[in-house]
């Protein structure tokens, strides 16, 4: 085969072979498909090759890699083999979408080069009413030809008209013809001494919206329009000269978004440039001659009526205006006084309506009823209805009047929205008053000659062809006859319009108008040499927040030595959508980058969206957010289909821009969400401690994973996926140290507001704290937390403390990160924002997914995550990316739900491997050795090794070692006692799964050129079976700072040392609030933080045996202990000592006696007690027990006080003589490193000598 490709490879011309395969559908069972807050039932087959939205039913789709594009129109599908369906089995499938006859379609997409194929079929047809599925089909393609095959395009890189000139900005709200007079020009700031007119230019691009699909032309740059100068012949601006040229305002219909109102702006910004040589000019027109095929004398006349005042879900990119609440029935009047009434008017009316019954809307012309539409009633997740006509209809008057009238059924709560009404008349091509355009369709459908007549235009001076508004032409009309007559060539559509002196529109200003120099397109791949170089990285960022764009660039710089370029978001507007802002820009920005590179394996990785978004994009709503925007879909009403997506920057292929199911992402794509500089800040600041060395720990072996409970016979799924993702991501990474929080496992406790897990929240919480560089959530959820039990809400999300030790969050779940809607802020945004703890970046749903897309996409995401089979671990968002582009995604018409939050070039801290162990009591491993016997004394050693398995014996750095007990069986308890059948039939779903054993020694080592060993003794509280147990390494150096882990199971845990030394006396403990000088009584803030320093001669218990933890006890509150096994560790090289860091929060003002109980490893137990005072945080500061130590002194003291702030504080203390004179005064700060952890301050010292240097 590969001779056979080589040859055709030298063809151009020779096509490949037809491939042909047969397919099956197996039909299963009706399927439900559930988010949080709805289900619906749906025939079914394998899941693989579901896909389902709401618009259009169900489809079967087959994805699959191809060497080379096929062709699409080539795709056949034959050999159909049908069984029926009765209509009940439909369920709750809308029998709307089930087309009449067979449908299908074939569409080729690339990911970096990448060729696939996406081919759906529906798989219900309506035969003559008959329902029939299909069993079986033969489909049949050819492959494109080779010369048809697309290669990468030469480098196109052209510089900015903007890189040079004097510029100045304006701009208009109309379409049609502007007047710009002497004075507007200089009102911008422009200087006209001595400047030649002729040498004037105006550039822009209109004010229509730029196309979403990639492969619809638009200018990537600004673009010079033709103008007609009155005066400059004379070389002088006078006075009384002025320009006049086409203006192409925001407002005209698009076809995209249905709309006649741009949805992103309302300006349509142009600029004027002052700079070298001839402006260009309107001239005439080609007029041919010799007899007309066609006499035009009428036009298409269009009028509409569209406010956008509701986006009435907010969600997607429909907006309303007019409502029918109160006032139900509403006219709207239209003018058309050259109508001609034979021939019919083109009527559009878009509405929509909210109700829980169903309502209906009578639409009348002229008070004829022409149509009523039907709104069903709202049902999660459709949040609203949309009913259209478009269609024809007959009039006999010059006014139409368009008369909707709602019929709320009786239910006064319902209301409706008009989205727009348009009409398009044919009128007789006469002058009325002013300006006004036209066109003729069938100019575009004849060949020839065109003669068109406009009556009374002795008023008209002249006609512009705007069909290309940037080089317009005219025909003067010379004799100002009341009929102009000129001609033009057919075959293609033109447009024109009349232009009238006394009816000209005027430009509009903004307070700064001056425009500086820019050229993104021709230095963006320059480096600080002016040497071409290829990108990795564009962040894009609003001026506001430039600076923490910047650092967050260089951070990556030097992390990654990545080439990163920061780019202004307006620039970007300015010089690739004509200053208006457009999604499209920045799409075409990218685009633009990516198709220049030097060769395809160096385009271009990771798009950051420096900014927060939102649904309004015209700041129509308080405290709105739209600092970068993001893609919405047209889909308005449903929160399945309605999505914002940050893909559509990320595709780059000509056939994409829709975001179809076929599209493919090509960059990476991660968004910062920062609505505030001071926020912008924050988040950067948790990039750069994510790589300092305070965040290097073994918390980076672990892998967190949590599910929702069964209240459902199908969410068993739920529990099952997540266990099984857990179980292979250990198998694949065996360092890693899985924590699996089934929220079944734990008990349900009942509450006023519904069932609770206050277990599980705690238990999320603490492991999170603990450290997780995966926190992995499978389960319902919404914007307001996770699960119905609520087992993690906003205020569990603000509330965490894991600074340095921030995870990745991924939540497979509905709206836990719906950002868009600034008036309603979700856990998620509150997880990513906590700049004390939650996440580094989230994989997060924005609108609700079914749980089984949830299936496949987080298997599918955690094989890219964790790197299964290598070491070459992607970025969070590249994971993502290659997980919607896995042809194994489900239901792939929801992939787009799933977005990054966070830095898209940031990789997770995976340790590199590896660490091993060696022996065991000096027994190699691979000889039989000791088994680890409770209370037995016990020495291990192992190493530092490279990915050969080679010593290295450089390794010079820290280990953290934890030994585990054998894994515990465990079986999750049927809390809500659900079967397994939809009847309530069958076993109570209950699942089996297995943990880590408990921890029985968590210690420190040194490595010394790649060795290490350390010793401890085994806990009493060991299970006494013998079997194998668990060891995980992490190893670290500072210089260079990086590090490694390991694990293995090769040593076995269980019995007893029956010849165990006698100890009686348990451990010695020290307790301490905030830091080691703190003295019991003292004062802290509401989060203070315990230090417990515990020793003893064989060690400290945490192997978590019954009653024999480490637990803290506040205001003898034995109903809510602290068990705090999880936050002690021995000191290095140290078994017998270590340290408990735990911090409380929210306290209650007021004294505190906390105590704390601990075991040593023979189960003798001691208890110690501390009391401290916490002040209300919202209490002015108060400082007490003030001294200076030591005293007295001869040349150095310390002055001691306690205080409740936890800011760092300036300090004046001022010294005086026994008779009241003041010799010394001296500033100082607490804690002058930052924020402050201890209620006791030390830091103002004093050498004895007075503000003269005299003792």
């Amino acid at each position: 085969m590969k001779k056979i490709f080589s040859l055709l490879a030298l063809s151009s011309f020779l096509p490949i072979f037809s491939q042909s395969e047969l397919v099956s559908i197996n039909w299963e069972d009706s399927r439900v498909y559930q988010t949080e807050r709805s289900t619906i039932i749906l025939p079914s087959f394998q899941e693989a090759n579901f896909n389902f939205n709401f618009d259009h039913g169900i489809k079967f789709t087959k994805q699959w890699k191809t060497n080379a594009p096929i062709g699409e129109n080539s795709i056949n599908v034959s050999n159909v083999t049908y069984s029926s369906i009765s209509r009940d089995d439909l369920q709750d499938l809308n029998p709307a979408t089930i087309p009449d006859q067979l449908e299908y379609s074939l569409k080729n997409s690339k990911a970096r080069d990448v060729n696939y194929a996406y081919f759906e079929i529906s798989p219900i047809i309506r035969d003559n009413g008959v329902y029939k599925k299909i069993n079986s089909f033969r489909i049949t393609y050819d492959f494109q030809s080779i010369g048809n095959r697309g290669a990468m395009a030469a480098r196109a890189i052209t510089p900015s008209v903007l890189r040079n000139g004097n510029w100045f900005r304006f701009y208009v709200e109309q379409t049609g013809v502007h007047r710009i007079s002497k004075g507007f020009l200089e009102s911008l700031g422009m200087n006209l001494n001595n400047v030649d007119p002729r040498t004037i230019k105006i550039y822009g691009n209109g004010g229509r919206m730029l196309p979403l699909l990639n492969s619809t032309p638009y200018p990537m740059d600004l673009t010079e329009n033709a103008i007609q100068f009155i005066g400059e012949q004379d070389g002088v601006f006078d006075n009384d000269d002025f320009i006049l040229f086409y203006g192409e305002g925001p407002k005209q219909f698009n076809e995209e978004s249905i709309t006649n109102i741009n949805i992103f702006t309302d300006k349509s910004y142009y600029y004027v440039n002052l700079s070298p040589g001839l402006g260009k000019r309107i001239s005439a027109f080609q007029q041919p001659t010799g007899t007309p095929d066609l006499i035009i004398d009428t036009y298409s006349e269009y009028q509409f009526h569209e406010i956008d005042d509701f986006n009435i879900v907010k969600i997607g990119r429909r907006w309303f205006g007019d409502r029918f609440s109160i006032n139900n029935e509403q006219n709207f009047e239209f003018e058309f006084p050259n109508i001609i009434n034979t021939e019919t008017v083109k009527l559009k009316v878009y509405t929509a309506a909210i109700s829980e019954s169903n309502s209906s809307m009578d639409v009348l012309v002229n008070g004829s009823n022409v149509d009523t539409f039907t709104f069903s009633a709202i049902n999660d997740p459709i949040l609203a209805d949309g009913e259209s006509f478009n269609g024809d209809i007959n009039v006999n008057s010059s006014t139409i009047t368009v008369g909707l009238n709602y019929n709320n059924n009786g239910n006064p709560s319902a209301v409706a929205y008009l989205d727009f009404i348009s009409l398009e008349a044919t009128s007789q091509l006469r002058y009325n008053d002013g300006q006004f355009r036209f066109k003729n369709y069938e100019v575009a459908q004849n060949l020839g000659i065109a003669q068109y007549t406009i009556d009374n235009a002795s008023n008209i001076s002249e006609v512009w062809d705007i069909t290309d508004i940037y080089n317009v032409s005219n025909a003067i009309n010379s004799d100002s006859s009341s009929s102009l007559v000129f001609t033009a060539n057919m075959g293609s559509q033109k447009e024109y319009i009349a232009v009238d002196p006394s009816d000209y529109y005027e430009p509009l200003r903004e307070a700064n108008s001056s425009v500086t120099n820019q050229d993104i397109k021709g230095t963006i791949f320059l480096n600080a040499q002016g040497d071409f170089e290829d990108l990795d990285y564009i962040i894009v960022a609003p001026s506001e927040l430039m600076a923490q764009a910047n650092r967050l660039a260089q951070i990556n710089r030097n992390q990654y030595g990545l080439n990163v370029k920061v780019l202004d978001l307006q620039s970007i507007y300015t010089e690739f959508s004509s200053g208006n802002q457009d999604v499209g820009a920045i799409r075409n920005l990218v685009k633009y980058v990516y198709n220049n590179a030097s060769v395809p394996e160096n385009r271009l990785k990771y798009l950051c969206l420096f900014g927060d978004s939102s649904y309004d994009y015209k700041d129509r709503i308080s405290g709105n957010t739209n600092i970068v925007p993001s893609w919405h879909a047209y889909s308005s009403f449903n929160l399945t289909n309605s999505f914002i997506s940050d893909d559509f920057f990320g595709m780059m292929d000509d056939n994409e821009g829709a975001l179809n199911s076929s599209d493919r992402l090509d960059v990476a794509v991660g968004r910062i969400l920062a609505d505030t500089p001071q926020r912008a800040n924050e988040l950067v600041d948790k990039v750069e401690q994510y790589y300092q060395k305070e965040a290097f720990g073994s918390w980076r072996n672990n892998f967190l994973v949590v599910s929702d409970d069964v209240d459902a016979y199908w969410e068993e799924v739920l529990q099952r996926t997540t266990n099984e993702i857990a179980d292979e991501v250990t198998l694949q990474k065996p360092f890693i140290n899985p924590v699996k929080i089934h929220s079944d496992s734990y008990l349900q406790e009942a509450s006023a507001g519904g069932d609770r897990y206050p277990e599980v929240t705690k238990a999320m919480s603490d492991a999170i704290e603990v450290g997780a560089l995966v926190v992995n959530y499978f389960g319902h959820g919404g914007e307001d937390g996770l699960a119905k039990e609520r087992i993690f809400e906003q205020p569990d999300a603000r509330n965490l403390r894991n600074i340095c030790k921030f995870n990745c969050f991924v939540t497979v779940t509905c709206e836990y990160t719906k950002f868009d809607n600034p008036q309603r802020i979700t856990a998620g945004e509150y997880t990513y924002w906590n700049k004390e703890g939650g996440a580094i970046g989230l994989i997060t749903t924005t609108r609700q997914i079914f749980v089984t897309t949830g299936v496949t996409f987080n298997r599918t995401l955690s094989e890219y995550l964790f790197a299964y089979g290598s070491d070459d671990y992607p970025t969070m968002a590249e994971a993502l990316r290659l997980t919607k582009i896995d042809p194994a995604i489900a239901n792939v018409s929801q992939k787009r739900l799933v977005f990054f939050i966070g830095d898209p070039a940031m990789k997770l801290a995976f340790p590199k491997p590896n660490v091993r162990l060696s022996k065991i009591n000096d027994i190699p491993i691979g000889q039989p050795t000791d088994t680890l016997k409770a209370l037995s004394k016990v020495k291990i050693e192992g190493e530092v090794v490279d990915t050969a398995g080679l010593l290295m014996d450089q390794y010079n750095g820290i280990l953290s070692a934890t030994i585990y007990d054998k894994n515990i069986q465990r079986q999750t308890l049927a809390n809500d006692g659900t079967r397994e059948n939809q009847n309530g039939t069958g076993d109570i779903i209950k699942l089996d799964y297995e943990t880590l054993g408990e921890i029985i020694f968590k210690g420190q080592a040194t490595v010394t050129n790649g060795i290490f060993n350390f010793e401890f003794v085994v806990p009493r509280d060991i299970g006494i079976p013998v079997d194998n147990g668990r060891i995980s390494f992490y190893t670290k150096t500072e210089n260079p700072l990086e590090d490694q882990a390991g694990a293995s199971t090769d040593l076995l845990v269980g019995g007893l040392n029956e010849n165990a030394a006698e100890d009686n006396i348990g451990p010695t403990i020290q307790l301490y609030m905030n830091d080691e000088n703190f003295v019991s009584g003292g004062i802290t803030n509401e989060n203070p933080t315990l230090l417990a320093k515990l020793e003893d001669e064989n060690g400290i218990n945490t192997a978590s045996g019954i009653g024999h933890d480490i637990v803290a006890i506040i205001d003898g509150d034995e109903t809510n202990p602290f068990v705090l096994n999880d936050y002690y560790e021995t000191e290095l090289d140290v078994y017998q000592r270590g340290t408990v860091s735990y911090a409380f929060r929210d306290l209650e003002p007021g004294l505190h006696t906390l105590t704390l109980k601990a075991w040593d490893v023979y189960n003798n137990s001691a208890t110690q007690e501390i009391q401290f005072v916490v002040y209300d945080k919202d209490q002015e500061l108060v400082i007490n027990n003030v001294l200076n130590y030591p005293n007295p002194f001869i040349n150095y003291t310390e002055f001691w006080f306690n205080h409740n702030s936890s800011d760092a504080l300036d300090v004046s203390v001022q010294i005086f003589t026994v008779s009241g004179k003041l010799v010394k005064t001296i500033n100082g700060q607490t804690n002058a490193s930052g924020k402050a952890t201890s209620s006791l301050s030390r830091d103002i010292v004093w050498d004895g000598r007075d503000d003269f240097g005299d003792k």
